[in-house]
């Protein structure tokens, strides 16, 4: 599918949880394979003009594209929701950032442990009237993909009855509030 021309820009060796280990099977982490099972990725510099018109190639079929870059950096890149839209009308693009697409926040990075301080979750964990505490699992991330995956799947279904994808906006510190609001009802 990949068009010779179009490789070129494709660089680097992926996602650097590949080498987490030991233990490792083959050449790769035993966690990543554990998370990743049946996914194929490729690294593409969006920098050279060749990424981005390899990114817009890819979304033409594709069902799904996540992104996590800070609000409007792939807009710059010609790689935002409506310029892609426009080449792939099937596309349901998913952004996951720190506060959001919209917002004072907005232009924020964001990370699991700055979004579980924020949002009050590091307070809670911990001994009684100690110190903050990081949780030991990254649970504002693990909230926000739980969440994401629920509105991708929500949203494979709207397209299949309109024909139509869509930009669904997903945030760290939204998620672990809204966590924390259903833990704290049981």
């Amino acid at each position: 599918f990949l068009k010779r021309e179009l490789c070129e820009c494709v660089t680097g060796s992926g996602d650097d949880t590949r080498a987490w280990g030991p233990p490792f099977v083959g050449e790769e982490s035993a966690y990543f394979l554990s998370v990743n099972r049946n996914k194929k990725s490729i690294a593409v510099n969006l920098k050279d003009p060749k990424g981005t018109k390899l990114i817009t190639e890819l979304a033409k079929v594709c069902d799904v594209l996540v992104e996590n870059y800070l609000s409007g950096k792939l807009n710059e890149m010609g790689l935002g929701y409506e310029e892609l839209s426009k080449v792939a009308p099937q596309l349901i693009y998913c952004s996951i950032t720190g506060y959001g697409q919209t917002g004072p926040e907005s232009h924020k990075p964001g990370y699991d442990s700055i979004a579980s301080a924020v949002s009050g979750m590091m307070h809670i964990t911990g001994p009684e009237d100690g110190d903050p505490v990081r949780p030991g699992v990254a649970m504002t991330d693990l909230a926000t993909g739980l969440y994401t995956q629920g509105a991708v799947m929500a949203a494979l279904i709207q397209r299949q009855k309109t024909g139509r994808g869509l930009h669904i906006d997903c945030n760290l510190l939204s998620s672990q509030v809204q966590h924390l609001l259903i833990c704290k009802q049981k």
